[in-house]
């Protein structure tokens, strides 16, 4: 079998225990055909040639994939105001400028605020937007996702006021007479957000279509998506028409668990490019605003547990009736308590699998190995076969604080620890203020590694940079980008090697989406993604890693992205 594409003299890290090491890739429609050196790929070759190209020593990994992300809202938020910045002022003028331009009453939307990082760490107000666009309804949400800002024409329009109630799963911040001071924690968001005009699947796909380059770019070749069904139209739209160049898992809003089940959907369904995820479920909020749900009050807040967005019964009704149907569930929990629940949930349909008389035993090779893959089967994924479904692998997003009684019941349980390596450089300082001594079993990697859970790493995007290079920086450092807090990092008892790193963005994250027979290696008969990476990752200093420049980005074979340099 002659092969149409040969890459040559490169530096391939395949994390195929078979094969780890390699200089020459051949490929033969969208799979690998061949994988050796060059001597051995060259016999692959057509005469004439096929098509060759030589990538003069630069290293190779699998294609980049991020398990938790959000490409709607990235793509939309390219077209919204960044809020982004360091004071509340530039804020302010940010949103001045967009009202300049918009007519008046149409709506102002945007993100990435964070009062933690702006002097005083106080939350702004709808006082501070009315002073720049009193005209114009805005809405902005929080860099976590979990909160909003809003100005008081916004507030007017969705009806809230003093005399509003309280609802379970949200929160109206209010002042001291009682009034809402503008910013709307976790549920209560969606009174304001019902009220803006939605972008029709079309619109989507058009913001999405505009964003694929951003992605290549940054070497991600599929994401675990966790937007909404009007992302699923605007996916399916781009597929149909051959413009999707992405491996999407698409998860399902809870919300939609009953229509799910009813039409039979598995965990599974679908193909190469575009397949069904699991369920998503809130169980709490996020750190930022101080939402997250916990055993103990936050520092130098003793009234305050954070939010419970889902009871624990509820949750384990949900999670009980999307396992009878073969889904699997994919549950938010930040803090400890949220944790804690979810765990006890996933313990109790982990039991009445069980009694199904489904098998529930980890599938994995290696006890205490989370993310080693298994030795490759002879022709493994050439034919596409079908993943193992069961046990369900059931996953837990974010992870970020266990009390140390949960550390090893992820993978006990057999779950999928879906976690984000930047958040913890990027939430270090505020984890410190607000959960003090407890950040000891924050963000631990190490330890669900050690524990036996496979690690899918993500980004959460847009919360953070759509880069998969600075989440692998992050868990291999547990450093920001100017070296903070210091050379050993932060509780750098967690740190992860290079390779432990690169694997939850590849093997882990293409096991938590059943796909781990056709991705997360390089090998004979796997589907052909690859990113071409200008340094060794593997063996620079790894705060260099943020220096690394994805050169070319290969989806099935082909080049969705190359800015690969002639070495002469």
């Amino acid at each position: 079998m002659a092969a149409d594409l040969l890459l040559i003299n490169a530096n391939i890290y395949t994390l195929d225990p078979a094969r780890p090491r390699a200089r020459a890739i051949a490929i033969k429609g969208d799979r690998i055909l061949a994988i050796g050196d060059e001597q051995e790929v060259s016999s692959f070759a057509l005469h004439p040639p096929s098509s060759v190209v030589n990538l003069h020593g630069y290293t190779v990994i699998p294609g980049l994939i991020d398990a938790h992300m959000h490409l709607e809202w990235y793509a939309l938020g390219l077209q919204n105001i960044d809020v982004d910045v360091p004071t509340l002022e530039q804020a302010l003028e940010r949103v001045a400028e967009r009202a300049q331009v918009m007519p008046k009453g149409s709506w102002l939307l945007g993100r990435g605020w964070n009062q933690n990082a702006w002097p005083g760490g106080a939350f702004p107000t709808a006082a501070d937007l009315d002073r720049v666009a009193p005209e114009h309804p805005v809405f902005l949400t929080a860099k976590s996702g979990h909160a909003a800002w809003v100005n008081s024409l916004a507030l007017r329009l969705a009806g809230i006021s003093a005399s509003t109630p309280e609802l379970a799963g949200g929160s109206i911040v209010r002042d001291r007479q009682g009034q809402p001071t503008g910013i709307l924690l976790e549920d209560a968001m969606e009174w304001v957000r019902r009220h803006i005009p939605d972008p029709t699947p079309e619109h989507v796909a058009a913001a999405m279509r505009a964003a694929l380059p951003n992605v290549w770019r940054a070497g991600l070749t599929g994401i675990h998506d966790f937007d909404g069904p009007r992302a699923f139209s605007a996916y399916q739209l781009l597929k149909e028409r051959g413009e999707l160049g992405l491996r999407v898992v698409k998860n399902i809003p809870v919300a939609y668990l009953p229509q799910a089940i009813d039409l039979g959907l598995r965990t599974g369904f679908g193909d190469d490019w575009l397949r069904i995820g699991g369920i998503k479920i809130f169980a709490d909020g996020a750190l930022g605003p101080r939402t997250a749900a916990m055993l103990a009050p936050y520092e130098g807040e003793p009234d305050n547990r954070g939010i419970v967005v889902t009871d624990k019964e509820e949750m384990l009704e949900k999670v009980r009736l999307a396992s009878a149907s073969g889904l699997a569930c994919a549950i938010h929990a930040i803090g400890d308590r949220a944790n804690r629940d979810v765990l006890d949930v996933y313990e109790a349909v982990r039991h009445l699998e069980e009694q199904r008389g489904e098998d529930t035993t980890p599938s994995l090779p290696h006890p205490g190995r989370g993310n080693s893959p298994p030795p490759p089967s002879v022709g493994e994924g050439w034919g596409g076969g079908p993943s193992p479904r069961r046990p369900l692998r059931h996953r837990i997003e974010h992870v970020q604080l266990l009390h140390p009684d949960d550390y090893g019941r992820l993978g006990q349980l057999g779950l999928i620890a879906s976690m984000q390596p930047i958040h913890a450089t990027s939430d270090m300082r505020m984890a410190e203020r607000y959960w003090g001594e407890r950040c000891v079993g924050a963000y631990a990697w190490r330890t669900q590694l050690q524990a036996g859970a496979v690690l899918a790493f993500g980004s959460d995007c847009p919360v953070e940079p759509l880069a998969p290079l600075l989440g692998i920086h992050a868990a291999v450092t547990r450093r920001r980008a100017d070296g903070a807090p210091g050379p050993e990092g932060w509780y750098p008892q967690q740190r992860l090697a290079v390779e432990e790193a690169v694997r939850g963005f590849t093997w882990g994250a293409a096991y938590a989406g059943y796909m781990e027979d056709r991705l997360g290696t390089l090998a004979p008969g796997k589907l052909a993604d690859l990113v071409v990476l200008s340094e060794d990752i593997f063996r620079i200093d790894p705060m260099d890693i943020l220096k690394t420049e994805v050169l070319a980005t290969l989806i099935g074979g082909r080049f969705f992205h190359s800015s690969l340099p002639d070495r002469g």
